[in-house]
């Protein structure tokens, strides 16, 4: 470790809302650190955080730095000509990408890293469970908010603000369970005890070449790794019945019984464990039911297997008496759909269409640009046309109050609607629901 965390005492984190920087902040919180940080717009988190002492800036310019600022933080998806970070080098300030930091903070601990290309999450969240329940009391660092069943006191070493959960918990033993982001080959920067890998498959084609270039980067992941490969599909006979649907998630639940075997967890411990898993923020996550009488779900599934993964666990959710004893739903299936990045939307074009066209009814929104400029070849109008041609049923929407509007009209008592996308689409459930 080249730098001793525990002399600082005041960080700046620029990009201060992203769901895994956010854990940091958390962290930092607890330990009684000074923490500022910037991010382009309020959010869930940086509302949170805001409650918890963090001071966050909405403008992202160089007169946020100061010179008593020990440490930035900052998201890999700043580009270096940021006002904030070329501030930072100047004062002469120590300067950590998140994965950096990730890798300082796990150098010491029995690091239990969770790649994949598709439920790296919802894993990380049952192995942290299981462990809890066994009374490891694991420190957690996972890209989305908890649900904790395994009663605790506090999470993050302060009593929780959100009754969603925490993306950190603060554990006091020697073990961190912590979710491994291969964009970038972010997770390059962990040198785990134990790795899982959930699956691999084409993504983030914006920076990799092509999909052997990602099994490479996690090939290379896996050899930093210190245990043996194990594959978690002989768990899968093992896994209890769960509350959260679909294959996907039996999938993620093996590969969690696989990791409690490893730490020599009592099995019976385990498959209680995870028979108690209600799930994680935005996957599959019910916010409520509109005043026609369809219920509302709200989804972070932004690639096709993603998509295709979420359809079926909703397909058997509306066959069989779902979560919270709710009634079987006879209606039909409608998804909201926000793309993410033009490049992603671009490349697997066809593969959305065909995973999209599996529902009943599809509302496309505007494609999320995020960190990318807009491309003219690529439009939500473009996918909608790809997925008439493999007999979907699709509408467009030019914001988030106009497919509201559509999504009301349409969805009646017995339906399922699903707002779904890794941009602002979130925000679509409660109007909804108002």
């Amino acid at each position: 470790m080249d730098m001793n965390l525990q002399n600082i005492k005041k960080v700046y984190f620029i990009g201060i809302g992203g769901i895994g920087m956010s854990a940091i902040v958390r962290m930092f919180l607890g330990e009684g650190k000074e923490v500022l940080g910037s991010d382009r717009a309020e959010s869930l988190v940086t509302d949170e955080l805001s409650k918890l002492g963090a001071k966050i800036f909405y403008e992202q310019k160089a007169d946020n730095i100061t010179p008593d600022i020990d440490l930035v933080i900052y998201t890999i998806a700043m580009t270096d000509d940021s006002p904030e970070l070329v501030k930072a080098r100047e004062l002469g300030i120590e300067c950590k990408t998140y994965p950096e930091m990730l890798g300082l903070i796990s150098a010491d601990k029995y690091t239990i890293a969770i790649a994949g290309t598709h439920g790296k999450t919802t894993t990380t969240a049952m192995i942290a469970e299981i462990m809890m329940a066994a009374g490891l009391d694991p420190t957690v660092i996972v890209g989305s908010l908890l649900k904790i069943a395994t009663p605790r006191t506090s999470l993050g070493g302060f009593p929780e603000a959100s009754p969603r959960g925490s993306n950190f918990i603060a554990g006091q033993s020697k073990y961190l369970v912590v979710e491994a982001c291969e964009y970038r080959r972010s997770f390059l920067n962990l040198h785990p005890t134990l790795a899982v890998v959930t699956n691999i498959d084409a993504d983030h084609l914006d920076y990799y070449k092509d999909l052997e270039d990602i099994k490479n980067a996690f090939a290379q992941f896996l050899a930093q790794s210190k245990n043996q490969i194990v594959d978690y599909q002989k768990y899968l006979a093992k896994v209890p019945e769960l509350l959260v649907p679909g294959e996907h998630n039996r999938q993620n639940a093996a590969a969690a019984l696989a990791v409690a075997d490893f730490l020599q967890i009592d099995e019976e411990v385990a498959k209680r464990a995870l028979a108690k898993f209600t799930g994680t923020w935005r996957r599959f996550e019910y916010k409520g039911e509109t005043k026609e009488g369809a219920l509302v779900y709200d989804d972070y599934a932004h690639h096709p297997t993603e998509i295709k993964a979420t359809v079926q666990a909703a397909r058997e959710f509306m066959a069989k008496k779902g979560l919270a004893g709710l009634p079987a739903q006879a209606g039909k299936l409608i998804i909201a759909f926000q793309p993410h990045l033009y490049s992603r939307t671009k490349s697997l074009k066809e593969d959305f269409a065909t995973a999209l066209a599996m529902a009943d009814k599809v509302v496309l929104l505007p494609i999320y640009a995020a960190r990318e400029p807009a491309d003219p070849e690529i439009s939500s109008l473009v996918l909608a046309d790809l997925i008439r041609v493999k007999g979907g049923a699709v509408d467009t929407a030019g914001s988030l109050l106009e497919a509201s509007k559509m999504l009301l009209n349409q969805a009646k008592t017995g339906d399922l609607l699903i707002t779904m996308g890794a941009g602002d689409i979130s925000q679509l459930a409660p109007n909804l629901l108002q």
